[in-house]
């Protein structure tokens, strides 16, 4: 068995050997993990597709009865009411006019809200408040390290051993 440069396992690894393996093996994980990304994405969109086909499959297949509930709904008032056949079919239009003005009330009022919302700017302006506060930022201080782990010391028995 050889470890991912090519050297037997268990023998004794340079820094540098050392650096390279973990450069190497923290390269292909990054690139797993976006190769799992995009296959994550994929499906998600794929799914998002097939319930946005169905939804509109339902929305068609609705608008296309709507007729029939219209006539089902003049049909209806005649015999509830024995009013002319051209009233009820009337008042069958005027309930599909008032339902419809609702529905376009009730999206406006959405619209307007969302018009207003400050969402993404709200967003964007946290997003420079946080990259001005890290800007600023002072790193932690860190305890000195002994002599022989000095990066110095370990720069210079890299180039000792090699």
């Amino acid at each position: 068995m050889s470890a991912p440069d090519g050297s037997p396992v268990g023998a004794e690894r340079s820094i540098g050997q050392l650096f390279t393996s973990a450069t190497t093996e923290l390269s292909a994980l990054v690139h797993d993990e976006i190769a799992l990304a995009k296959a994550q994405l994929k499906q998600d969109v794929k799914r998002g597709a097939t319930s946005g086909g169905a939804f509109s499959a339902a929305g068609v297949l609705l608008l296309f009865s709507l007729p029939m509930l219209n006539f089902a709904l003049a049909y209806g008032i005649r015999t509830w009411s024995g009013w002319n056949l051209a009233v009820c079919f009337l008042l069958s239009f005027a309930a599909n006019v008032l339902v419809a003005g609702l529905l376009a009330l009730i999206g406006v009022v959405f619209a307007k809200k969302a018009k207003k919302s400050q969402g993404p700017q709200k967003v964007a302006a946290s997003v420079k408040e946080t990259a001005g506060v890290l800007q600023n930022a002072k790193p932690h201080p860190r305890p000195e390290l002994p002599r022989d782990r000095a990066p110095e010391a370990i720069e210079a028995g890299v180039r000792a051993s090699s």
